[in-house]
């Protein structure tokens, strides 16, 4: 199979650039993409190294490459443009037609979408992934009321990730403790959450997925079986079920797919930084 290089190039992080043209490139199947991103693209001189580059590449092979852009400043992006590649630049696609309707023209500043442009939700979003490593796992009850957002589940279903998510992308103060062998016999929530029934979402997955995740930390224990992942998911979910948590199956769940519907199901809104 050929291999079609992607670039990601941006004058900033290239975070923009990644997230929108790896979302259009899942929509096609059979193609081996080799990605490549390449950020901090914001003078004359470092678009024509980037230039030389992707031609370089695009001369050994017979696939052109894919470019996204996400640059703002003319002069660069036209000096990108003449690359032997297929050029999307994202900004150029959008900006004119808002800015026709809105008859107003943008200001073509660098760094807006992943910049400090308002500084107090940036420290809020480092706020909140303080709290979420502090608490991680159950290992700290300080100022557990003030979360937003508590997970529950069985050990190695997603727990700590989606917190983190939550932190990062939304400023969410999220924590999130598991279920443990005794709280599991006794279908019962830990007791330091009682009174924060509210606040709590679940995970399970399937018994197959968790055997193979938690194989790969501790390969051959009980902790690892299948017999065991049955057996903590079943009553996890009697949990749940116990004391009216809502709960997804995170087994072919993206980190993002769970933090949104857990988003959606307390009725938090979505806040973009």
């Amino acid at each position: 199979m050929d291999v079609r290089h992607v670039f990601f190039v941006s004058d900033r992080t290239g975070i923009t650039a990644e997230t929108l043209g790896n979302s259009l490139l899942t929509q096609f199947d059979g193609v081996e993409f080799r990605r490549s991103t390449l950020p901090f693209i914001n003078t004359p001189q470092k678009a024509r190294d980037t230039v030389d580059h992707i031609n370089c590449l695009a001369r050994g092979n017979r696939l052109r490459p894919l470019v996204f852009s996400t640059t703002v400043n003319d002069e660069i992006r036209t000096i990108l443009r003449a690359c032997d590649g297929l050029f999307l630049d994202l900004f150029d696609t959008y900006i004119h037609a808002i800015e026709r309707e809105l008859n107003q023209k943008s200001t073509h500043t660098a760094g807006r979408a992943h910049g400090v442009a308002d500084p107090l939700r940036y420290q809020t979003r480092i706020a909140a992934m303080n709290y979420a490593m502090e608490h991680d796992d159950g290992l700290s009850t300080r100022e557990l009321g003030k979360a937003d957002l508590v997970i529950v589940a069985p050990s190695r279903c997603g727990k700590t990730p989606t917190t983190l998510y939550l932190a990062l992308q939304h400023g969410v103060f999220a924590t999130n403790f598991p279920l443990t062998e005794d709280d599991l016999e006794q279908i019962a929530l830990p007791r330091v959450l009682h009174g924060l029934e509210s606040k709590l979402f679940g995970l399970t997955s399937d018994p197959e997925r968790l055997a193979q995740i938690r194989t790969e930390r501790r390969p051959g224990s009980r902790y690892a079986s299948l017999a065991q992942c049955s057996y903590e998911l079943r009553q996890a979910e009697q949990v749940y079920r116990r004391f009216n948590v809502p709960y997804v199956n995170s087994a072919n769940m993206s980190i993002e797919e769970i933090a949104t519907v857990a988003m959606q199901e307390k009725g938090m809104r979505r806040q973009s930084f």
